[in-house]
């Protein structure tokens, strides 16, 4: 999906000490706390990809957003960790 011409926006919703410990390339970082207040860098045409540690602070962000007009947005099952697991194991778990 993020190798396709219209890749989605991959949002990152951690903490920055977080994104020392273990972090994907290319990710858009605003902590989940400071989403309300930066909603105007996200674009609400784009498909965004919200992740976080373990997908529960990352499902709260998505259903926000679902819930001030964006359209395509999904939440990454299983955050970060499900990433390191599943998809890069040169990303480490925490």
């Amino acid at each position: 999906m993020l190798a396709c011409e219209d890749a989605p926006l991959l949002l990152d919703v951690r903490e920055p000490w977080e994104l020392r410990l273990a972090a994907v390339n290319g990710v858009l970082n605003i902590p989940m706390a400071q989403i309300p207040d930066r909603l105007d860098e996200l674009g609400q045409d784009r498909k965004i990809v919200v992740m976080c540690h373990t997908g529960a602070r990352s499902y709260q962000v998505a259903a926000f957003l679902i819930q001030n007009g964006f359209g395509s947005v999904m939440n990454l099952a299983g955050g970060i960790a499900a990433w390191s697991r599943e998809v890069d194991p040169a990303v480490p778990e925490y």
